[in-house]
């Protein structure tokens, strides 16, 4: 459990040598819209921070790396993750922090997890971590400025939005869409109908 008076420097310093610049750059950044995101909407600003700053550990790994923490936990891939290595580093990222940096809190572990493709059930810190990823300072994309628009005025309605870019963009390029995404996009419009 992170405490108030860390500066995580430990944590930094593994990412320094685990990450390229600019992920680097990208997780400070993440990791302060996050906590801009929890103070917003009622999250945990400890926890924000920590899973935003370590949601990238992963990314810049060898695939042989990544397989082999798959390996070693016991990681089972379905077709869609297999054939998507853009999703690799949220799975082998929260089984890392998990096993090898060793925090046991299981919310932090599974907004890493879930990151890229979200899920049906998200907790409100996965959401926080997932929209903050989207739109944090770093990121410059063709709807960045339409998301941060949006998550200033309603988590669920930047999260619906995400989710429809993702799809969109997926199915625009030929991709497959992963069953978690799916599940959240029909969690969330069904939801929203209840209302």
């Amino acid at each position: 459990m992170p405490d108030n008076n860390k500066d995580y420097k430990e944590y930094k310093n593994i990412l320094k040598k685990r990450l390229n610049e600019k992920r680097y750059i990208h997780s400070l950044c993440v990791a302060d819209e996050a906590v801009r995101l929890a103070e917003m909407y009622g999250a945990d600003k400890e926890k924000a921070y920590l899973a935003g700053l370590l949601h990238d550990i992963t990314k810049n790994t060898s695939a042989e790396e990544h397989l082999n923490i798959f390996n070693t936990f016991g990681i089972i891939l379905n077709d869609v993750e297999k054939n998507a290595h853009k999703l690799w580093h949220a799975i082998s990222g929260a089984a890392y922090v998990k096993h090898i940096l060793m925090i046991d809190d299981e919310e932090i572990i599974d907004a890493i997890r879930y990151h890229t493709t979200a899920k049906a059930d998200m907790s409100l810190l996965s959401k926080v971590l997932y929209l903050a990823d989207y739109t944090s300072a770093d990121r410059d994309y063709s709807d960045v400025e339409v998301i941060r628009e949006k998550v200033n005025k309603s988590l669920d309605e930047a999260f619906i939005y995400a989710l429809k870019y993702s799809i969109t963009d997926l199915a625009e390029n030929g991709k497959a869409l992963h069953i978690d995404t799916v599940n959240a996009y029909n969690e969330t419009i069904l939801k929203g109908k209840e209302k």
